[in-house]
């Protein structure tokens, strides 16, 4: 039976970090998004004038790391469940640490891709066992709002870490990217000693004659998590398309690109935890991506317009508008995704479980860029309005998966009536 802890008696209301192990779940992630934040803002220019690769090689280098760290995602996640996901978050904590800090010696492309690789899988494996420890720590009921809290404080860290990054770029000096990635480094060792104050939750053994990796084996939940993989393309949208639409195709002023990330950041930090409380069960997590899926078609329609002749300060606000809209959508298909991964797993493969449906963000960014600048950039508006009706498209579809689901297996009692009501009606 796994450990549990007592159920939060602040209501279902309170937006205030949670008690006891959640806790320091959530500061362990905090000081991860903290490095994660800093990481990003400067890594490019880190490579490039510290470590001294040309960008082809960088490009090249995280790519096969983060696909390598992609097929390791749920080899990992089993061996959280198998091992323990204390234990095994711990490690994989420390050894994200010394991948960081190796970045700050290595200067030739065969060491950094060996650095890069570690650094990527570490970050994988890392993802799905918190996850399978969030899952043996916090009651069914408890998990999504708790996953929500942590996902404003991950959303707060990125920024602390970008504002640090910042600092570095504003010196742009070999200095300041190396005292960054010592502090990313740091913030990871402080996350493994905070995951080790948390109890440990029980391990599963292997049922005989049973797959190792079951997940690999059950088709509804592969569905589900491709279709949540084709949803996560919203994650280029703000970082890569948007900037370079703004650049192109309006007459926005080029301070817009912060603002809309600072939109997105400050959304989510506030309000993901709120936005989370509607979801209750499958019905309602099914429910909350299908708004988000309307949310994003909207904000794509509101990006198609701004490229109409208008003011610099009215496509200002139309872009700004449209950042809104995306970020609700984000919290909405978290929300909805969040349920479905924990409430149709089995307790006892949970590490496996999250650690395949964890794959989508790493399929997103690795086809998104590609293909989302081919379809907007090259198609104009029309390519925004077929990327939205993409998104509403596979959010509409999600509800069919979650009941071919949720048929297939035992689920949350509170869950499955409603699913089944919903099917007959």
């Amino acid at each position: 039976m796994s450990i549990t802890i007592d159920r939060i008696r602040s209501g279902r209301d309170s937006v205030l970090p949670p008690a006891g192990a959640p806790r320091d779940l959530a500061m362990a992630q905090l000081a991860n998004s903290v490095g994660d934040g800093a990481f990003i803002v400067t890594s490019a220019l880190f490579f490039t004038r510290v470590v001294g690769l040309s960008t082809a090689e960088v490009g090249l280098g995280l790519t096969v790391a983060w696909l390598v760290g992609f097929l390791l995602g749920v080899p990992l996640g089993n061996l959280a469940d198998r091992k323990g996901a204390r234990g095994v978050a711990v490690v994989l904590a420390l050894t994200t640490a010394a991948s960081v800090g190796s970045f700050t010696v290595v200067r030739s492309f065969p060491l950094f891709l060996i650095a890069a690789i570690v650094y990527a899988s570490s970050q994988t494996g890392l993802t799905a066992a918190r996850q399978a420890l969030l899952a043996g720590l916090v009651d069914p009921a408890e998990r999504t709002r708790i996953r929500a809290f942590l996902q404003s404080t991950v959303n707060a860290g990125l920024a602390v870490g970008a504002g640090l990054g910042g600092i570095a770029l504003h010196y742009d000096t070999a200095a300041a990217y190396l005292t960054v990635f010592a502090l990313d480094a740091i913030s990871f060792l402080i996350a493994a000693r905070l995951l080790h104050r948390v109890p440990r939750v029980a391990i599963s053994a292997r049922v005989k004659g049973e797959p190792r990796l079951a997940v690999l084996h059950d088709r509804p939940y592969a569905v589900l998590a491709l279709l949540n993989a084709i949803m996560l393309l919203f994650m280029p949208l703000l970082s890569l398309v948007v900037p370079l639409w703004i650049v192109t195709r309006t007459d926005a002023p080029d301070w817009v690109v912060a603002s809309l990330l600072i939109v997105n950041t400050i959304g989510v930090t506030l309000f993901q935890v709120r936005t989370a409380r509607s979801v209750r069960d499958l019905r309602t997590a099914t429910r909350s991506i299908q708004y988000a899926g309307i949310a994003m078609l909207a904000a794509c329609a509101v990006f198609a317009i701004s490229a109409a002749n208008m003011s610099a300060a009215t496509a200002a606000v139309v872009l700004i508008s449209g950042a809104a809209l995306l970020t609700l959508g984000e919290m909405k298909l978290a929300s909805g995704a969040w349920e479905i991964s924990f409430g149709l797993a089995p307790a006892d493969k949970q590490g496996q479980y999250q650690g395949f449906f964890g794959t989508g963000p790493a399929i997103a960014r690795m086809l998104g860029p590609a293909l989302l600048t081919t379809v907007v950039l090259g198609w104009g508006p029309i390519g925004w309005i077929a990327v939205g009706a993409l998104f509403l498209g596979t959010s509409c579809a999600t509800g069919p998966a979650v009941r071919w689901a949720a048929r297939t297996r035992a689920v949350n009692e509170d869950a499955l009536p409603s699913l089944v009501e919903e099917s007959v009606a």
